[in-house]
């Protein structure tokens, strides 16, 4: 299969430090014998914390896009480490540069690409672009919940929605840069047009990845309409 891996960044740097990078590296290696990977990896705190100075500073939201997007390429160049010969060693700027470096037969890894792209919808265009099998959004919540759980103690897990009423839910929702909680509307929308199989897990367990691969009932799948 042809897969499409978003790793929230806060997944890979909670703790600033190489443990998660190895765990997610040992798995991804696997699994590329038998898969073509495409990763997309986020900004994280890291990104939050430099896009909070610049506004300080009076940049407007496309510049801390752009701030956010230098980030997430820091981290993805932190997994090609974690990967090397495995990974293709250059992090790509756009989707035909990711779809260029997969004739390499390695895992391509990538973050941003640019202003009002969150790497949840770059994830998303991706896998239309290379025409996945299967997008995985490995996120630090166990899936998308009708609340807040981090804030909602009765906030209730959704094990299956279908695009359309993902879209409606989140459509109200803030898009500033930095603040993409969940997913963000173009994600959902090249998801629904793409009829994607997508699901949804919690990244700090790097198990999950396997376990969606091979269709366990984990987290959140997002159904046709």
């Amino acid at each position: 299969m042809r897969i499409v891996v978003a790793i929230g960044g806060s997944i890979l740097l909670k703790t600033y430090d190489a443990q998660r990078f190895q765990e997610y590296s040992d798995i991804l290696k696997d699994l590329s014998n038998e898969h073509e990977i495409f990763i997309v990896v986020g900004g994280g705190k890291p990104a939050r914390e430099y896009i909070g100075v610049a506004r300080d500073l009076g940049a407007g939201e496309a510049k801390c896009d752009d701030l956010g997007i230098e980030v997430t390429r820091v981290n993805a160049k932190l997994l090609l480490l974690a990967l090397g010969d495995y990974a293709y060693q250059k992090v790509p700027h756009n989707f035909n540069e990711a779809q260029e470096y997969s004739a390499s037969g390695k895992i391509v890894v990538m973050g941003g690409t640019e202003p009002a792209h969150s790497t949840d919808a770059v994830s998303a265009i991706l896998a239309e672009f290379v025409q996945a099998d299967m997008l995985i959004n490995l996120t630090s919540v166990d899936g998308m919940y009708t609340k807040d759980p981090n804030k909602f103690d009765d906030a209730e897990l959704i094990s299956e929605i279908t695009a359309t009423d993902m879209m409606d839910f989140i459509r109200n929702q803030d898009v500033k840069a930095g603040t993409y909680e969940f997913f963000d509307f173009t994600a959902i929308q090249m998801i629904k047009r793409s009829n994607l199989e997508t699901v949804i897990a919690n990244g700090f367990e790097p198990q999950n990845l396997i376990k969606a691969i091979n269709g366990e009932k984990i987290g959140t799948r997002v159904i046709s309409d």
